[in-house]
């Protein structure tokens, strides 16, 4: 019998100390999901769209990172996507939902056309990067640039709002910090001490004062919407916002008043 509790115990201890140790190291593949363009996908975009250009940022550390610029009118919209989203699709959603504005659509490091690993440190710092290089763009009013986030990319869109004079922020199905919903998933582990991307943006929230447009999805099933409503009740600066009823994570963009918010949105200012 106490060979059989010793090694129960064994096995305990193996699986206490060995499962938080698995899931640190594999930490970055559960949260980044690296979505790669075909050159078919770039050959269609070139012909259908041929004033739609690439940029490249300068960075930090010199590493290669795209944006598609979707040149239009004033204001300037930052876009900062999903963790598995591929941002091409949105140049068709802008040209019909948004046509007065010009983007700038992200690819984080390891997809698209960007070069590179994904992290919080990086896409913060190339998100900065991006907002520099806007601000210089011939014909770009550096008081009319938008940041624009979805899902994980509200953590860098949060973050740059922190650090740069944005005329507004939009945020859809945005969380509070990625630490509060890792533990939703994750509440057997120490995800205080073993999470190396937080994108702690329930922490700035408080001090900025950048315009909010935040749109909720009332059936999200990824980041429930208390995370979203934690997040738009800290934040410290003119606020607003609107709940879709019925939409999921992913149903966002269909929800009849997603795009007219944020055009109003975008108008207003």
């Amino acid at each position: 019998m106490d060979g059989i509790v010793a090694t129960i115990l064994k096995i305990c201890v193996a699986v206490a100390i060995g499962l938080p140790l698995v899931v640190y190291l594999a930490q970055d593949a559960l949260i980044f999901h690296p979505q790669s363009i075909s050159e078919a996908r770039r050959a269609e975009i070139a012909q259908r769209h041929p004033r739609i250009t690439g940029v490249f940022p300068p960075t930090a550390d010199g590493a290669r990172v795209h944006a598609w610029y979707v040149k239009s009118g004033s204001p300037l919209v930052l876009y900062f996507g999903g963790n598995a989203e591929e941002v091409s699709w949105m140049i068709e959603a802008v040209a019909v939902e948004a046509p007065g504005a010009s983007w700038l659509l992200m690819d984080y490091r390891g997809y698209g056309q960007s070069e590179g690993s994904p992290s919080e440190k990086a896409l913060v710092a190339d998100a900065l990067a991006l907002y520099d290089h806007a601000a210089k763009l011939p014909g770009i009013d550096p008081t009319r640039i938008y940041a624009f986030g979805r899902s994980l990319g509200s953590g860098p869109a949060v973050a740059l709002a922190a650090e740069r004079p944005l005329a507004g922020l939009v945020l859809v199905t945005p969380f509070d910090s990625l630490v509060a919903v890792a533990k939703r998933y994750y509440w057997y582990l120490p995800v205080d001490w073993m999470l190396k991307h937080r994108f702690d943006s329930i922490a700035l929230a408080p001090r900025l004062r950048t315009p909010l447009l935040c749109l909720v999805a009332e059936r999200d099933e990824v980041i429930p919407a208390v995370h979203a409503e934690r997040l738009f009740e800290a934040w410290g600066g003119p606020k607003r916002k609107v709940p879709l009823p019925g939409a999921n994570h992913n149903t966002t963009d269909s929800a009849p008043q997603f795009w007219p918010s944020i055009r109003e949105f975008l108008e207003a200012r």
